[in-house]
């Protein structure tokens, strides 16, 4: 006969498990919002960089045409389903619908900022070889944008998106991690996604292309800097669901969450890329 019946107690309130689960670029772009068919149309207009003239020798002024620009971005349905049987959601520790509902969400969330990032990858605007983050890549990328008449007053809507070490190399620099500098402060009493510092709101991205794929530290991290007019983001918000259901039949429960979005380069001169070597920061 056991002299001891030890107990076990399980704990009901669940952990989130490490991984991405908001999307941090979606009100970083350009967002059309009521969308019917398949395809969503962004005009551009400029003058073409036309400049001013004086009458002709007729008496007349020349005219000319605007320069109008269509891009189109192509939606595509994106689903998740979760699916537990009635007997694992009584039987399991934890609130398992609400996991299923939690988990489900951050799915979408990880296809929406994938989308928008595989468009700034298309960007041909950049900084050269991949080397570390330094306040002069900083400059040298906001003054690309400078050069190509993107407005540098535009604070509201000048985002740059950097990988954590790129953001590891620039807290080393004083400009970047003085409060002096900074218009948002970065550590406060809640975490802080957005830091605006040099004119520019700054987010840390973890899923950005490098040569090892997302999550990963390498000597190939794509880094950017653009402006909200150069990414348009397309998405049918009443379709944007997260519905719970569940089957008498067949007693299952389950989340389907449901997007239909797509994302497109409208203005290549928005964006630079700053290629970035942070493999100094990889684990060991």
């Amino acid at each position: 006969m056991a002299e001891t019946a030890f107990q076990r107690e399980y704990r009901q309130a669940f952990i989130h498990g490490f991984e991405d689960m908001d999307s941090r670029l979606r009100k970083t772009v350009t967002t059309h919002v009521e969308v019917k068919g398949n395809e969503a149309i962004f005009l551009v207009a400029t003058s073409g960089s036309a400049t001013a003239v004086t009458r002709g020798v007729n008496g007349l002024i020349a005219a000319r045409a605007d320069s109008l620009t269509q891009n189109t971005a192509t939606l595509a349905e994106w689903h998740d389903l979760p699916r537990k049987t009635g007997f694992n959601v009584f039987a399991s520790q934890g609130d398992q619908k609400r996991i299923m509902q939690e988990t489900s969400m951050a799915v979408l969330n990880r296809k929406i900022d994938d989308d928008i990032i595989a468009q700034l990858d298309t960007a041909t605007n950049d900084t050269s070889t991949a080397q570390k983050a330094s306040l002069d890549m900083v400059v040298w990328a906001k003054t690309i944008l400078g050069n190509n008449f993107v407005d540098m007053g535009d604070v509201d809507n000048l985002f740059a998106v950097i990988t954590p070490a790129f953001d590891g190399y620039l807290m080393q620099i004083k400009e970047y991690a003085a409060d002096n500098y900074v218009e948002i402060k970065p550590f406060g009493r809640s975490p802080m996604k957005v830091k605006r510092w040099y004119g520019v709101n700054w987010i840390v991205h973890p899923r950005l292309t490098n040569s090892i794929g997302a999550g990963g530290t390498s000597t190939s991290e794509q880094c950017f800097m653009f402006h909200r007019s150069s990414i348009g983001h397309a998405v049918d918000k009443e379709r944007l669901t997260s519905l719970p259901g569940y089957n008498e039949e067949q007693d299952y429960h389950y989340v389907r969450t449901s997007g239909f979005f797509g994302s497109k380069l409208l203005q290549n001169a928005g964006v630079v890329m700053m290629k970035h070597d942070g493999s100094a920061y990889a684990a060991s």
